[in-house]
């Protein structure tokens, strides 16, 4: 995984630095629109992340496990749906919840809606997406994925 991540970096900059050797005018405009742009969503975003760890640490693991568990059937799918929309977690945090859920006896269709949910689905960062993409943009795009988590979910448990 590490060497992935030297490998695009390595291709990132011999990319910027050939781009600036054709054009360093425009290299350098769209190096500065870029950092502008990472200014802008920095801190919104990390107020995000905030917010979400504080979250995770007021519920405790046993209480998502007790209402996702096996028995709790499309009751639970609902719940892991909508809990999953609420609360954005990275994939690196994601996994290893999922990998207790599966541990804890959740039912690999929970499992997958949440996990599902967690990636796709924003309500937390709705203002911010409202803010770049325009309210329409934003809600279909999280109302589609919630839709499409609940069928994927769906999928899983009749797969499996």
């Amino acid at each position: 995984m590490r060497n992935n991540a030297s490998i695009f970096i390595i291709a990132s900059l011999a990319l910027t630095l050939l781009s600036f050797f054709l054009d360093r005018k425009k290299t350098l405009m769209g190096l500065e629109k870029g950092w502008k742009m990472f200014q802008n969503i920095a801190l919104p975003f990390v107020n995000i992340l905030i917010l979400v760890s504080l979250v995770l640490y007021v519920v405790p693991p046993s209480l998502i496990v007790r209402y996702l568990g096996p028995d709790s059937g499309w009751a639970g799918q609902m719940i892991a749906a909508v809990v999953g929309s609420i609360t954005l977690i990275p994939g690196f945090i994601s996994y290893p919840i999922a990998a207790v859920l599966i541990a804890a006896g959740a039912s690999y269709a929970i499992v997958a809606t949440f996990m599902t949910t967690l990636m796709m689905v924003g309500v937390v960062t709705l203002p911010l997406e409202i803010r770049y993409f325009g309210a329409k943009v934003a809600i279909l795009r999280n109302a589609l994925n919630f839709i499409a988590a609940i069928v994927i979910g769906t999928c899983v448990g009749l797969m499996l």
